[in-house]
C-alpha cells in the first residue's frame, strides 16, 4: 500500500490502516518521544498519546510537505503540551546568563550515556534542550512553543548545559579515578 493510501484509509479510520502506520513510525516517533521523557515507560506513553493525536488529526494533513515531518511535529507538540497542562514548564527566570559551550573533548562518552544524562535534566531543561539543540528551533519558536519568554529559553538552554558539562566532567573524573586506581593496586 503507498502512503498516499495508507494516509486516505487512516481518515476514514480504517484500523489496518492505523495499524500499518503505526509500524511504519513507531521507531522513528519513538526516538523524539524518549529525547523528551524522564524514562522509557514515559516515553511509550508519549508515543501511545501521540498516535492518537496524530489519528485524530490526520484529516487535517493536506498532502503538501513531508508526512513524516508533519508526525513530528505533532508528536513533539503532544509531549509540550502534556508538561504545559502538568506545569512542568514554569518560568525559572528571565534572567539570560551566558550561552556556555560543551567541549568536545568528552567524545568518548557514549551515546546511551548522553541519552540518560539528557534524560535526567529537569523536565523544562530537558525540552529547551531538545528544541533547540537536536531539533534545531530557534529561541523565538521555543518560547511560542512552550509558552515562556525568550529570556527564558536562553536561560533553560545555558542552564541544561551546565547540568550536561557537570555530569559529563563527573563521569570522566570517575572514570580516571578507577583507571588510578587499577593501575597503583596491579603495579605497585
Amino acid at each position: 500500500m503507498s502512503l498516499e493510501e495508507l494516509i486516505h484509509n487512516c481518515k476514514k479510520n480504517n484500523r489496518k490502516a492505523q495499524e500499518l502506520l503505526y509500524r511504519a513510525y513507531a521507531t522513528t516517533l519513538f526516538g523524539i518521544c524518549l529525547k523528551y521523557s524522564n524514562s522509557k515507560t514515559e516515553a511509550e506513553d508519549n508515543l501511545h498519546d501521540s498516535f492518537i493525536t496524530i489519528y485524530e488529526k490526520i484529516g487535517q494533513f493536506k498532502g503538501t510537505g513531508s508526512f513524516e515531518g508533519w508526525m513530528k511535529r505533532i508528536t513533539i507538540n503532544t509531549v509540550l503540551q502534556k508538561y504545559r497542562r502538568e506545569e512542568y514548564l514554569s518560568a525559572v527566570s528571565d534572567n539570560t546568563e551566558e550561552e556556555i559551550t560543551v567541549v568536545n573533548a568528552y567524545s568518548d562518552i557514549c551515546l546511551q550515556s548522553l541519552l540518560r544524562y539528557i534524560q535526567e535534566l529537569p523536565n523544562k531543561y530537558r525540552a529547551t534542550f531538545n528544541l533547540y539543540v537536536l531539533d534545531g528551533y530557534t529561541h523565538k519558536e521555543i518560547s511560542e512553543l512552550l509558552g515562556t519568554s525568550i529570556g527564558t529559553s536562553k536561560s533553560n538552554l545555558a542552564r541544561a548545559r551546565t547540568l550536561l558539562k557537570q555530569k559529563i566532567e563527573t563521569k570522566v573524573s570517575q572514570s580516571i579515578i578507577g583507571i588510578l586506581m587499577i593501575i597503583t593496586t596491579h603495579f605497585l
